[in-house]
């Protein structure tokens, strides 16, 4: 954006065509007239420029859509900070009225004036002035030019150098020129009448500088340094050199060839130069740095493509060669000698020296020393001073006289860098040197051997006693005597030493669960102390390992056992460890309660236990001895209390006691004998009402039993059944009531009329069917009665299949006495041999009666009370 604020000094109009074409002149300005001291000439509209002579020139093709343009030529020096504008103002050339074609006629046209462009030589010789071209015009007569210079000097003025006659339009050199100053020249011709006026367009004349071979290549740089690795291969590169020339490219003048001229050490040639590329590499096979540490080379540039008669230039390039590890060190003397006091620690005793050809301070001379011989116990280290790149043998460790007078070592050297054979050479064996140690003899204090003594002490060992024995020997002498011992003041307290003998002692007892013990070990440092004053120290470890002192006791001794009788789990602990707790062995020590009660390992810790047979309710002690694996033995005595309950809760904290063998029942058995009562009570009146229900006489069936029990836990009244087919019994001459005959034994006889007992009706052994019952009594006459059976029928029917029945209740599958013959009904095993109870009916298993074996829990108390135990 450029600023327009300043003076106007003038007002110009163009009259351009409407299409102006790029670099196409416009006008020309007078711009001295306006600013004499511009320095700075610019124009607000890109689209032209304004050169120092004033000449306005189209910078792209122009093509104007109004009437008229207008822009603003700024002038400005910096300097003086004046600023003047110039207003140019361009206006569409009317069009001329064309003819028609018969009236068109020849007319005659200028010729341009454009020369072709000048060569002028550089350097040239003259004579000056020189001609370079002429330029004419066919209407002109005067001639001024203005410059326009291209290179490097373009700041510079060129005025003076070139002229032109005015009259003639001849265009002179006032002097050489040198082409890298000026490579060609751009001069702006003018022609204009005696008046003024300016009938050619400006000509635009170059002059170009033809070059000339007046500069010689040079290095880039005036040293070139590289460095290569010893030994390395003929073709590895080993550096590039460079160079340049002033003259005009691509041509020969700028054509450069190098080479070698010469080499120190002249000796073999070690490295080739490509001619054109100017990269040195490797050409000996064997550069050796120990020979030779470096290369100087001279090499020369030459242009003209190398021709004798280019123009050259000479350099230097220092080339280095790098070492590597390709010798070995060794050590300058094979044996060395020295001494040391004994107990000495952390000294020197002696410094060793190789010999090694690499670069010192490099990693392929520096070295690396060990012992490899004779430092077994470690007494001895050695490590590399790095200033000197000697071995410092030290002592680290103290040593003994009376063990060894005299230490014999062997050490070895390498270096830090891995070993790299050269060409054509051979394996280096490792090099080593022995260096002998002798050991002086001095007055030393007593050495407790060893150093460290371990003592292990059960607990609960008496005050006093003897756990060990601590004693020093003087090293000169190999025996203890004149040693005393004690133990330094604030240490464990519980462990005294002898002061002659060297005997270690308990001074409390030990247990691991009081104080410090708690620990269980303890460091004691014992200080042993010779005739003249001499003293050693030795260490005690104490460690207190645990014993048994604790006796096993079962957790739990009071337990509750219910019907189901299922085992009590007895658990032992003990406050010792290991070996001397589990596992534990249980053994019960009354011989009376081992016969009823027994034991089953559980596993290490616990046993199961339970009763050998069916015991009474009651509570039991039962005494139980627990022996853990150190064979200690803690009696308990275990409580049980056998309960008639389902679980232990329903106890309540009560136990059935025992008296003269006899059982006191529970509440839950007064309830069962109760409802069994009102139950056969139920029956009685049921049969009193099947006997007094009329004279019809019926038949005995073999299905009658199905009428004799019903489904007990029907909260309903039972159905009357009117069955045609029962038989009545025969009635006898006496007509009495019914009635109950009690007596000691627990059981009931029923009476009914007069003289028929339970036993009256009893007749031989066998399985009889209830028919075959009726049959036979009464003189194989049938018996007819209203009732539909008599008591002792059905006695007689009944009680040897009841007796069988209880008989395998009291047996398990293999015919073995169970324990517990009454099984739970939630129990979901194997039934029992017994099977229901409904085969006591003469119809067995077929007639639906299997809601027998699913009686409820109160049925089970009430058969539990019957049964006769």
């Amino acid at each position: 954006v450029l600023s327009l604020c300043g003076e106007a000094c003038e007002k110009v109009i163009f009259h351009v065509p409407s299409k102006l074409e790029a670099d196409t002149l416009v006008g020309r300005v007078d711009l001295k007239g306006c600013l004499q001291t511009a320095d700075l000439i610019s124009s607000s509209d890109a689209s032209f420029r304004v050169l120092e002579d004033g000449s306005v020139y189209t910078t792209s093709a122009v093509s104007f859509s109004a009437e008229k343009k207008a822009f603003t030529i700024l002038l400005k020096d910096i300097e003086e900070q004046v600023q003047k504008k110039i207003h140019v103002s361009l206006v569409e050339e009317e069009k001329k009225k064309t003819r028609l074609a018969r009236d068109t006629v020849l007319k005659r046209t200028k010729r341009r004036w454009g020369p072709i462009p000048s060569v002028m030589i550089e350097n040239s010789l003259g004579p000056f002035p020189l001609q370079i071209q002429q330029v004419q015009s066919d209407t002109a007569q005067n001639y001024t030019i203005y410059y326009s210079a291209s290179g490097p000097g373009i700041d510079q003025d060129p005025k003076g150098l070139f002229y032109i006659e005015r009259e003639t339009g001849n265009i002179f050199a006032t002097r050489a020129v040198d082409r890298e100053e000026y490579p060609s020249f751009q001069i702006i011709c003018f022609a204009t009448t005696p008046d003024g006026y300016s009938p050619e367009v400006p000509l635009v004349h170059t002059i170009r500088i033809e070059d000339d071979n007046d500069n010689a290549p040079y290095f880039t740089k005036d040293l070139f340094e590289f460095s290569v690795p010893e030994n390395s291969k003929p073709g590895v590169v080993v550096g590039r050199l460079t160079a340049e020339d002033r003259d005009e490219p691509y041509t020969l003048h700028t054509s450069l060839k190098y080479r070698i001229v010469s080499q120190n050490p002249p000796v073999t040639p070690a490295f080739s130069l490509h001619g054109d590329t100017g990269v040195i590499a490797v050409l000996l096979p064997q550069l050796d740095r120990e020979l030779v540490p470096s290369y100087t080379l001279l090499v020369e540039v030459r242009d003209m493509a190398g021709q004798p008669y280019g123009l050259c230039t000479t350099g230097t390039a220092v080339i280095r060669i790098e070492d590597t590890n390709d010798n070995a060190p060794s050590f300058r003397q094979m044996q060395y000698e020295t001494r040391v006091e004994e107990n000495r620690v952390n000294v020197e005793i002696l410094r060793v020296s190789v010999v090694d050809l690499d670069e010192p301070g490099s990693p392929g001379s520096g070295a690396v020393y060990e012992i490899i011989k004779g430092n077994d116990d470690g007494s001895f280290e050695i490590t590399t001073d790095k200033n000197t790149n000697e071995g410092v043998l030290c002592v680290v460790k103290g040593l003994d006289y009376e063990s060894a007078k005299q230490r014999v070592l062997v050490i070895a050297v390498n270096n830090e860098a891995p070993y790299m054979l050269a060409p054509h050479s051979q394996q280096v064996s490792q090099s080593t040197s022995s260096v002998t140690v002798h050991v002086m003899d001095l007055d030393e204090g007593p050495v407790f051997k060893p150093c460290l003594l371990r003592i292990e002490v059960k607990e609960c060992e008496d005050i006093g006693t003897i756990i060990g024995r601590y004693v020093a020997e003087d090293p000169e002498t190999g025996n203890s005597e004149g040693i005393s011992y004690r133990i330094q003041p604030g240490q464990c307290n519980w462990i005294s030493i002898d002061e002659r003998s060297g005997e270690v002692r308990t001074a409390k007892v030990l247990d691991r669960d009081i104080g410090e013990m708690r620990r269980g070990q303890c460091n004691i440092t014992v200080l042993a102390v010779d005739r003249n004053g001499k003293t050693g120290t030795g260490t005690i470890q104490v460690c207190i390992v645990p014993g048994n002192k604790n006796i096993p006791r079962i957790a739990k001794t009071d337990y509750i056992m219910c019907r189901d009788r299922k085992p009590i789990c007895l658990t032992a602990q003990d406050s010792d460890e290991a070996p001397y707790s589990a596992p534990f062995v249980y053994r019960i020590t009354d011989r009376n309660v081992a016969s009823s009660w027994k034991i089953t390992r559980h596993d290490d810790n616990s046993v199961y236990l339970s009763p050998k047979s069916e015991v009474p309710f009651g509570t039991y002690e039962i005494p139980v001895s627990v022996m853990d694996n150190g064979g200690k033995v803690g009696e308990n005595t275990i409580r049980v209390n056998v309960c008639d309950c389902v679980t232990p809760t329903e106890c309540n904290g009560r136990a059935r006691e025992l008296s003269g063998g006899n059982v006191t029942l529970g509440l839950w058995a007064i309830l069962a004998m109760i409802l069994g009562s009102l139950l056969l009570l139920l029956i009685l009146i049921t049969i009193c009402g099947c006997c007094g229900s009329g004279a019809m006489q019926r038949h005995v069936t073999d299905d009658c039993a199905n009428h004799n029990l019903i489904i007990s836990n029907t909260e309903a009244p039972g159905e009357e059944v009117m069955d045609h087919n029962i038989i009545p019994l025969q009635t006898t001459g006496d007509q009495g009531g019914y009635g109950i005959k009690t007596g000691d034994q627990q059981g009931f006889e029923m009476v009914k009329g007069r003289g028929h007992t339970l036993e009256s009706v009893k007749g031989g052994g066998g399985h009889q069917t209830l028919g075959s019952v009726k049959e036979g009594g009464g003189g194989g006459q049938p018996m007819v009665d209203t009732c539909r059976y008599s008591y002792s029928e059905w006695h007689n029917f009944t009680h040897p299949r009841l007796g069988e029945k209880v008989h395998l209740c009291r047996q398990d599958e293999e015919q073995k006495h169970s324990e517990d013959y009454l099984l739970s009904y939630n129990y979901e095993g194997k039934g029992s041999l017994a099977g229901s109870v409904g085969c006591c009916s003469d119809q067995h298993e077929e007639e639906a009666l299997d809601f027998l074996d699913q009686l409820e829990p109160k049925f089970r108390t009430l058969a539990e009370t019957c049964v006769k135990r």
